[in-house]
C-alpha cells in the first residue's frame, strides 16, 4: 500500500431508539424500541441495548418482542424527528471533511486521508467528531478508525456502544488472522454455517483457501471472500453527488419462509430507503427495484419505472413478482430506487415525447 489511506465509521448508537430516550428522561434504563404496533404485525426498526438483553433486534415481529419482553416500551417511528438530528449530524461531519459516503440516518463513511486537522490523526478526528455529536445532539456514537472501509466498519462495531477502535495499517495483518469469519461484511447465518462446514471459522483458516476454491464453493462472491479475509478493500468513500442508485437491504438472522412474511418486512425497509433520500439533491427518482435473495443463494431483482413517488404497494408487487420466479425461503431483501439528474431526465421525457 503506497499511501494507507485513512478512513473513519461512524455508527450512532441505537439511533432511533436514542432520540427517543434523550426526548424522554423517564426511558432512560429501560428497554426501549421503535417501531410498528404488534396489532398491526409490525416489526421493530431499533431498539436499545436494555431491550437487546432480551434477545431483541432489528427486523423482528413486534408480537415476538413483547414475548421476550413484556415491559417494553414500544413507540411508533417519528421520522420527520429523526431526519431532523441527522441533518444537524451531517453538518458536524461537512466541518471535518466534504469526502462523505452517507449509508443512512445514523451511519457514514468519512475519508479524511491528507487532513490536516490534528496533525493529521483520523484517530483524533474521530474522536472530536464523537464528542461534538454528544455535545450538541445529545447521542452517542461509535467509531472505527482504519486503513479501509471494511476494517472501519468492522472497528467501528469493536467497543459499540460508545466507542472508538483503530487498525493501523501494520497492525491490519495481525488484527485480520483472528477476525471471526462472521465479521465479515455479508457472511450471514447460512454462509457462515457452510463456511463453518469447510472446519473453517476465522480469516486465518478462510485464507488457506485458494481463489479458486472460495469462488466454486460461493460463486461471485468468493472473490470478495478472498479480499477481505486478507484485510483487502479497495472501494472508494463515494460521495452523495456520485450516487446513481439508493437502496437499503437486510439479511434475516432466520429464513423469511414465504411470501407473507416477506412483505410484512417491506415497510420497515421503505422507510429506511426514504430515509436516504435527501431531497436537496438534485436528482429524480426514474426507477424502483426490489432484490430477493433465497436461502441457496441465488437471487432476483424486479424493477419498474417510477413517476417519482414511493409508495409501498408498488414495492408489494415487485417483490411478489420477483418471489414467484423461485418461491423459495428468503434470506434478503433490498428496496432501491435509480436516480438520474433532473435536467438529464428533463430531457429524456422531451426525447421520448
Amino acid at each position: 500500500m503506497s499511501q494507507s489511506r485513512k478512513i473513519i465509521h461512524i455508527d450512532l448508537d441505537c439511533f432511533y431508539a436514542a432520540i427517543e430516550v434523550r426526548d424522554n428522561p423517564a426511558l432512560k434504563g429501560k428497554p426501549v424500541a421503535v417501531g410498528g404496533l404488534s396489532s398491526q404485525r409490525g416489526v421493530l426498526c431499533t431498539c436499545n441495548y436494555e431491550a437487546r438483553k432480551y434477545g431483541l433486534h432489528s427486523a423482528m415481529p413486534t408480537v415476538k418482542a413483547f414475548q421476550l419482553c413484556s415491559n417494553l416500551k414500544l413507540l411508533p417511528v417519528d421520522m420527520e424527528k429523526y431526519q431532523a438530528a441527522s441533518q444537524e449530524i451531517q453538518k458536524i461531519f461537512k466541518n471535518y471533511t466534504e469526502n462523505i459516503e452517507f449509508l443512512s440516518l445514523d451511519e457514514a463513511f468519512l475519508d479524511v486521508t491528507g487532513s490536516k486537522m490534528y496533525r493529521g490523526s483520523a484517530t483524533l478526528i474521530a474522536q472530536a467528531i464523537r464528542q461534538e455529536i454528544k455535545a450538541k445532539q445529545g447521542l452517542t456514537a461509535s467509531a472505527g478508525v482504519a486503513p479501509n472501509k471494511f476494517l472501519a466498519k468492522v472497528a467501528s462495531e469493536w467497543r459499540k456502544p460508545d466507542g472508538l477502535f483503530v487498525i493501523i495499517p501494520e497492525e491490519v495483518d495481525a488484527f485480520i488472522k483472528v477476525l471471526p469469519i462472521t465479521k465479515i461484511f455479508g457472511v450471514g447465518q447460512v454462509t457462515a454455517k457452510k463456511i463453518f462446514s469447510l472446519g473453517i471459522n476465522t480469516c486465518a483458516d478462510l485464507q488457506k483457501l485458494s481463489l479458486s476454491e472460495l469462488m466454486s464453493a460461493f460463486g461471485s462472491f468468493g472473490a470478495r471472500l478472498h479480499k477481505l479475509c486478507r484485510g483487502v478493500d479497495d472501494r472508494e468513500v463515494e460521495t452523495d453527488r456520485e450516487r446513481k442508485s439508493i437502496s437499503v437491504e437486510e439479511t434475516y438472522w432466520s429464513d423469511l419462509p414465504n411470501q407473507e412474511d416477506g412483505i410484512l418486512q417491506l415497510p420497515l425497509l421503505l422507510e429506511r430507503l426514504q430515509s436516504r433520500l435527501d431531497e436537496s439533491e438534485d436528482l429524480k427518482i426514474v426507477k424502483i427495484y426490489v432484490k430477493i435473495k433465497f436461502n441457496d443463494f441465488s437471487h432476483t431483482t424486479a424493477e419498474s419505472l417510477s413517476a417519482g413517488e414511493l409508495e409501498i404497494k408498488a414495492y408489494e408487487v415487485l417483490f411478489k413478482k420477483g418471489y414467484q420466479r423461485q418461491n423459495k425461503p428468503i434470506r434478503l431483501i433490498g428496496l432501491g430506487v435509480r436516480l438520474q439528474p433532473i435536467k438529464e431526465s428533463k430531457q429524456l421525457t422531451l426525447e421520448g415525447f
